[in-house]
């Protein structure tokens, strides 16, 4: 299956920005997380669904931006929630 929603994407900063950020929700609430998630369509950073709190995905269902990246040092790969299709950003 073929995904398009990787297409005509704005640049978002380096990762290791996100990164530095941290998961945007788990800040506020004094939470932590595993690994880190950067929507690809409004910069929103939030955590993984190995985290307790599963960020990144409720942000995916709360606005229907279907593309992330990881952040995570070294990690170079896309997510669409939509085509449940993992795409190789380097």
């Amino acid at each position: 299956m073929a995904c398009h929603h990787f297409e005509h994407l704005k640049p978002l900063g380096p990762s290791d920005e996100a990164y530095a950020r941290g998961c945007e929700e788990c800040l506020r609430m004094g939470s932590s997380w595993v690994h880190l998630r950067q929507c690809l369509l409004c910069g929103h950073v939030g955590c993984c669904d190995s985290s307790p709190n599963k960020h990144a995905t409720a942000h995916f269902h709360a606005v229907k931006h279907s593309v992330i990246r990881s952040v995570e040092p070294h990690e170079s790969w896309g997510w669409c929630y939509v085509d449940e299709v993992m795409v190789d950003l380097a």
